[in-house]
């Protein structure tokens, strides 16, 4: 598909809005549905045909490492129990993706997590995926390839995925100014985390990114901001001053967004992953009939 198959997946966050559930467990590892957050990241980006994958990590993120481990221990003892069945469920492990990991020593921001992946990526352009967000139901979205393709026809410095948001949430997010309407659009500008009165647009930045190797001395010219951070934003708004071309490009409306930030998401994002259960979410969704019915 691609001239692209490095990705960068950032996971060092401390995840302190879902605490106390992540005090001894990365939020990426949190459940949805049958699979930690990480792993449906991880499915994404192994269908659009990445094969290699720098998890940029922190303290307290062990249990990622060995999640994407091969664990012969586990197989055998599945086979000799008689469970052979459930090794379906280990498919993942034999992706063809290679792992590697870096830490990343301060929490200084996305754009400082990313710089971390400098010496990993060299002169390549590469893909960053957050990985706590999951696009699509069941990660089914091919966002990425969009994005690529548009990075690579129009020899872009970034391609950011984009999904539209209520005006009284621009608030939260990086909001584009664009400089046409279209599902694929140049970039005038970025707003982070406006006003609804300053926002440009509804159209808020949604956890993927392909960035051209540019990228990483945009990231060492960026001041930080609040609380010392660098942010990503500010070093995409650099790129765009300094001539190069950045896009954007938007989700369908089957391409949702499932942002594991909060409990509120959080808990949104597992009923609906649990509801589409194949072998589940029929029983599961009659017992919530009887529980809404009981509590009106």
């Amino acid at each position: 598909m691609t001239d692209i198959n490095i990705a960068v997946v950032p996971v060092a966050g401390l995840g302190t809005r879902l605490l106390p559930a992540t005090k001894s467990q990365p939020k990426e590892m949190l459940p949805v549905g049958r699979k930690p957050v990480v792993q449906y990241v991880i499915e994404e980006l192994t269908r659009m045909q990445m094969k290699r994958v720098l998890f940029i990590t922190g303290p307290g993120k062990t249990s990622i490492e060995n999640h994407f481990d091969l664990n012969e221990e586990l197989i055998e003892e599945l086979r000799e129990s008689g469970k052979e069945e459930l090794l379906e469920e280990l498919e993942y492990e034999r992706a063809p993706l290679q792992y590697f990991y870096t830490r990343q020593r301060e929490l200084l921001g996305l754009g400082h997590a990313i710089q971390c992946s400098e010496p990993f990526v060299g002169n390549q352009p590469f893909v960053t995926a957050l990985g706590d967000s999951i696009i699509g139901m069941h990660a089914k979205s091919d966002i990425v390839r969009r994005m690529v393709e548009c990075f690579l026809s129009k020899r872009a410095g970034a391609v950011i995925a984009f999904e539209r948001v209520p005006l009284e949430e621009v608030h939260r997010y990086g909001i584009a100014k664009p400089k046409e309407e279209s599902d694929i659009f140049e970039i005038a500008d970025l707003v982070e985390k406006p006003s609804r009165a300053e926002a440009p647009s509804n159209l808020a930045i949604a956890a993927r990114y392909v960035f051209a190797p540019e990228i990483f001395k945009a990231i060492q010219h960026t001041k930080p901001g609040k609380g010392g951070e660098i942010q990503i934003t500010d070093a995409i708004r650099l790129l765009i001053r300094e001539g190069m071309k950045v896009y954007g490009v938007c989700l369908r409306q089957d391409e949702r967004r499932y942002d594991i930030g909060n409990f509120q998401a959080y808990f949104r994002a597992f009923v609906e992953f649990a509801l589409e259960d194949e072998k589940q979410g029929n029983a599961l969704r009659e017992h919530l009939k009887k529980l809404l019915d009981h509590h009106p």
